[in-house]
Formats: C-alpha cells, sequence, structure tokens
C-alpha cells in the first residue's frame, strides 16, 4: 500500500545547516511527499533560505511558528502534516540515502512507530560516536522510556493513528518526542531498528540533547506523569 509521507522540521535560527539537512531529505523525498518547516522566529536568513527551496519545490512548505518554544514548533508543524506517515526532522543533521525506504519498510509490515540508530558527528559531520542507541543504551518499553527516554524525534516516524493520539501535546510535557513514544508504547507497536540511517550532528546550538542536573529530570517526569494521568492512558482510536 502506498503511504504519503510528511517530513515535520521545527526551525529556529536554522540557516547554517538547514540547506544540508534539505537536499538530504529532498533527495529521497517521493512525489507527492511534503516537507512542513515551522519557523519560530520568522522574518530572518531562516525563511530566506526555506523559501527559495520552495518556489522551485512545490513539496516544500513554510509556516510560522507560534515563537513558544521547541515542542509548539514541532506541534505548529505536525498540525500542518497530511501523511500517513511522518518522519520528525531536526534542522541541522543530515539523512542518510536510504532512510525513508527503510523506515516505511517497518509500516509496511505493521509498525506504528519506526525509532532508528544514528551516527553521532561533531558539527563538520565528523563521526564522534559510531552508535547512538549504545552510547544512550536506547531500549523500548513504556515504564523504561518513562524513566529515561530512548525516543530522540530526529530518528523517529509515526502513523497518523500515533499523531491523532498524541496530539494536541500536553502542557508541561519535557519533550514531544517522549510523549509520542510512551504513546505508541501504550497504544501502538513500536520497532527500534539498529540502522544507523542519520548523521546526528551535536553542536554549541543544539536545543535538545544535552544534559541536565537531577532537579530538572525530577521536575520534567513529574510533569510527564501528570500528563500521562491525565491522558488517563484512554485509547482515542
Amino acid at each position: 500500500m502506498k503511504m504519503k509521507i510528511s517530513v515535520c522540521l521545527a526551525a529556529y535560527h536554522g540557516e547554517k545547516y538547514l540547506k544540508e539537512q534539505l537536499d538530504s531529505v529532498i533527495s529521497q523525498l517521493p512525489s507527492d511527499g511534503e516537507i512542513i518547516v515551522s519557523d519560530d522566529d520568522p522574518g530572518g536568513e531562516t525563511e530566506r533560505v526555506v523559501r527559495e527551496y520552495a518556489d522551485t519545490d512545490k513539496r516544500i512548505k513554510y509556516i510560522r511558528g507560534r515563537g513558544e518554544g521547541v515542542v509548539k514548533n514541532f506541534e505548529n508543524a505536525l498540525s500542518a502534516s497530511c501523511g500517513d506517515v511522518i518522519f520528525l526532522c531536526d534542522q541541522d543533521d543530515v539523512w542518510l540515502d536510504g532512510k525513508v525506504e527503510r523506515v516505511t519498510a517497518e509500516f509496511s509490515k505493521g509498525a506504528s512507530l519506526v525509532l532508528h540508530d544514528a551516527f553521532v558527528t561533531d558539527e563538520s559531520l565528523n563521526v564522534v560516536g559510531e552508535s547512538f542507541f549504545s552510547a544512550h543504551k536506547s531500549e523500548s518499553g513504556f515504564i523504561r522510556n518513562i524513566i529515561r527516554n530512548s525516543y530522540m524525534g530526529c530518528c523517529m516516524a509515526f502513523t497518523r493513528d500515533v499523531l491523532e493520539m498524541a496530539t494536541p501535546f500536553p502542557e508541561n510535557i519535557p519533550m514531544h518526542d517522549q510523549w509520542i513514544g510512551l504513546i505508541a508504547e501504550r497504544y501502538g507497536k513500536p520497532v527500534l531498528l539498529s540502522e544507523r540511517l542519520i548523521l546526528y550532528r551535536r553542536h554549541g546550538g543544539n536545543v535538545t540533547g544535552g544534559g541536565t542536573n537531577a532537579a530538572f529530570k525530577i521536575k520534567t517526569r513529574a510533569g510527564l506523569l501528570k500528563a500521562l494521568f491525565c491522558y488517563g492512558l484512554k485509547d482515542k482510536r
């Protein structure tokens, strides 16, 4: 069965690396696919870069973000998507050849969410870590991913059913990707792939992926547990 693909990219002052990322996605995107870029600080170089691409490729859509941070910015992009399968995408990584084909193959087998491994690189794309999964001990499991999250958005794709169950995002969740992963763990069929399908760029400007102190972790876990409780673990399908 043919699946329409949406790629949702949340941008914020992303012009430095955005062209590399867009080029790596466009080369794999089917003719009926779409890339939605939500820009949380419109009017600058990021908007100029994306509109330049959109002028020559109808699959690329630029929308203005709400200026409310990364979670709301991704939610804004997701709300504008219309694909059967949705890929999350950061503004500064590079997709490796075959990513879309490999991931969508798992949806054809019944997966509702796919999480794949990544090479970790420096800002110049020199590999500094052979496996994000190994470094972070990534695993599936509902309780495990409340305690220690494995669901990194730039390595995730999921079905529209999962999106509809996970949105709108509750207030005070730590990150959108962990929330989506937990919803898929509870209601769907998540699949973890050992293949490294992106170059995950680490640099001083990353919004996600950094370390946090114990107090922050306790606070964010409390917010997540409250959101899960309010959600009621109730099937929205």
